[in-house]
């Protein structure tokens, strides 16, 4: 092979790589516009004398109907159409049932099943369908998402590794190993790999991925972004604390059976111990914002708004027992399903000069009132040190009065229609849930994964045949289909695919290849190989894990015949460790998560350093163990 010469076109690629190194890491832009932006510029030089090849401007925008980004697209619909049937929030449920909200076990339980799922379906297929499973349980629990997200991530990369299906590299192996073997003399012609041959890699780096995240998570992980707070919900305590001065807790009380307040109602206890009773669970029938007059039975649970030290006290004098956390009422009272808003009587209302009680507030309006804010006093059940406690239920409304309600999100959309009132509360999720769908999600769900599985046709297309279904079938609208695509997502990857087709065009990955083998001349076999490796890792961090598969597995196959190794087992490190790609968001999934967890690059630099390491080092190892 001749030597490849640096070129004036060479240097200018390389130049803009820096340029787009430095953006991404300093933050100056946000990075998808710093992604358009280099693309520009890849455009417009390409005009200039001797730049030709740095992209073609009839093509220049061909990444935004690539096979990966458009494969993105039809998962996100794919995802959005399973969650809007109720799946992802049972399963989020049985993650939580499993997993409690010990911040470590929730990481193990998601990113394990995640690992384990990607091995047989894109990566970036995986990591979409459980965004919003991740999604409902830092509702639920409280948890930051963006301590949950990377580690779910970065384990749907690494399950990639686990078979001969799992990764774009991986499945693309077999084929250039076979195109290889044209220019192999006989006794040094290699054999395909079987699905399950990478399967100790693979494992072994799930395992390694999972204990990073649970020993150092703490430190490496970010937390408290602007995200964090939308995706988590408001706290109903804190909220209530801060806006009214009111100092309640929702906590579950066991009433047991034949227990002395049997008989008595709930408005009987509300107003004898000042607090709200939110929810009842009797005989498996669970009652959120029951009527006043609803009679205590037992064996019960009880929802209680209120203090939790007069709570306390109240169930040491009755003997009931204060639940350490919410148990049978946790999913109706989570943060995206239920929480407090404020609603406003209008003028010449209805309900104007009547009272809770009157008006049956509870069975009408399917919520709690537990404040009324007029002028500026705040009457409630619950006493405070400003004001005494008030019988809510005996005050007569008056137009402009600001009734503070603890309410399902559904209750509220449908308060919204209502003319007595004007609903203050905008940010809350005014979802509409389908599990009648359910079946057509599954439905096209499981037709879309058999032809990914056993069918020739493109990833993208198979896809996209799913996520039509979805809406075909009223899954989704398609305005919800759209609502559902993360654009910062798609634009970010689309303009870096003209970066790396520049790579490879100039001829710049080849001379960077070329380099680097001169580098190792001379160097024993596994330290060839490690370099190699990393390589791989550096080029899959500036273009397609495709692309640099295919670029290096026939430089690697000919580095290995040069130094006497194995060939095969060079072009699997190199279909591997293409899959090592932590260090920066130009990974699929890494782009596909990095908005909704509200990550900055710094984050990546910081938690995905340590993780290429630990890929490259444990990769490495069981590649000798095992070959």
């Amino acid at each position: 092979m001749e030597p490849i010469t640096l070129t004036t076109e060479m240097m200018v690629v390389l130049a803009l790589l820096c340029f787009t190194v430095f953006l991404f890491v300093s933050e100056i832009v946000r990075v998808d516009l710093a992604a358009v932006l280099v693309m520009v510029l890849l455009g417009g030089m390409s005009y200039l004398p001797g730049l030709g090849n740095l992209a073609n401007p009839n093509e220049l925008f061909t990444g935004f109907s690539s096979n990966a980004v458009i494969s993105i697209i039809a998962v996100m619909i794919i995802g959005a159409g399973l969650d809007k049937t109720g799946l992802m929030n049972k399963l989020a449920v049985t993650i939580l049932k499993w997993g409690g909200v010990t911040e470590a076990r929730i990481v193990v339980i998601i990113s394990g099943t995640v690992g384990v799922i990607s091995s047989f379906m894109q990566n970036v297929g995986a990591a979409a369908l459980f965004l919003p499973v991740v999604g409902r349980i830092s509702a639920r629990t409280g948890l930051p998402l963006s301590r949950l997200l990377m580690p779910m991530g970065f384990c749907a990369i690494l399950g990639g590794t686990m078979t001969m299906v799992g990764s774009s590299p991986l499945i693309l192996l077999n084929d250039l190993i076979a195109t290889s073997n044209a220019e192999l003399p006989g006794g040094s012609r290699m054999e395909g790999f079987a699905l399950f041959a990478p399967l100790p890699i693979g494992a072994a780096l799930i395992v390694t991925g999972i204990v990073y995240f649970v020993v150092l998570g703490r430190w490496i992980l970010p937390a408290n972004t602007e995200r964090d707070a939308a995706a988590s919900g408001q706290s109903m305590s804190e909220y209530l604390k801060r806006t009214y001065g009111l100092k309640a807790d929702l906590v579950e009380v066991i009433v047991p059976e034949g227990n002395i307040l049997v008989g008595e109602t709930l408005e009987d206890i509300m107003d004898a111990h000042h607090l709200y009773i939110v929810g009842t669970y009797y005989a498996g029938q669970k009652v959120i914002a029951p009527r006043i007059t609803t009679e205590i039975l037992t064996p019960c649970r009880l929802a209680v708004l209120g203090r939790k030290k007069v709570i306390r006290d109240i169930c040491e004098i009755y003997g009931l027992e204060v639940r350490p956390s919410m148990e049978h009422f946790a999913e109706d009272f989570a943060p995206d399903k239920a929480g407090v808003a404020e609603i406003v009587v209008t003028p010449g209302a209805s309900v104007i000069g009547k009272t809770a009680k009157e008006l049956r507030f509870r069975q009408s309006y399917g919520m709690s009132l537990i404040a009324i804010h007029r002028g500026e006093e705040t009457m409630s059940n619950v006493e405070t040190p400003e004001h005494p406690a008030t019988r809510l239920g005996l005050v007569p409304l008056k137009a402009g009065d600001t009734l503070v309600v603890q309410t399902p999100w559904e209750m509220l959309t449908l308060l919204k229609r209502n003319r007595d009132f004007v609903v203050v509360t905008s940010d809350f999720p005014e979802e509409e849930l389908r599990p009648h769908k359910v079946g057509w999600a599954l439905g096209f769900f499981a037709v879309a994964l058999a032809l990914i599985l056993f069918s020739e046709l493109r990833l993208s297309l198979a896809l996209m045949v799913g996520a039509v279904g979805m809406i075909a079938s009223r899954v989704l609208s398609m305005d919800e289909a759209y609502h559902a695509v993360s654009w910062k997502t798609v634009f970010l990857l689309a303009s870096l695919i003209p970066l790396g087709s520049a790579m490879q065009n100039t001829g710049t990955a080849a001379w960077i290849a070329q380099e680097v083998i001169a580098f190792l001349d001379g160097w024993p076999i596994w330290a060839i190989q490690a370099g190699v490796a990393v390589l791989a890792t550096a080029f899959t961090l500036i273009m397609s894990n495709v692309g640099a598969t295919v670029l290096l597995v026939p430089l690697a196959v000919s580095i290995a015949v040069a130094a006497g190794g194995n060939p095969a087992i060079f072009a699997l490190t190199v279909a591997i460790s293409t899959s090592n790609s932590f260090l920066i968001p130009t990974h699929q999934v890494n782009a596909l998560i990095m908005g909704p967890a509200g990550y900055r690059v710094k984050d990546f630099v910081r938690s995905g350093g340590i993780m290429t390491v630990l890929f490259l080092l444990v990769s490495q190892l069981m590649m000798n163990l095992f070959y």
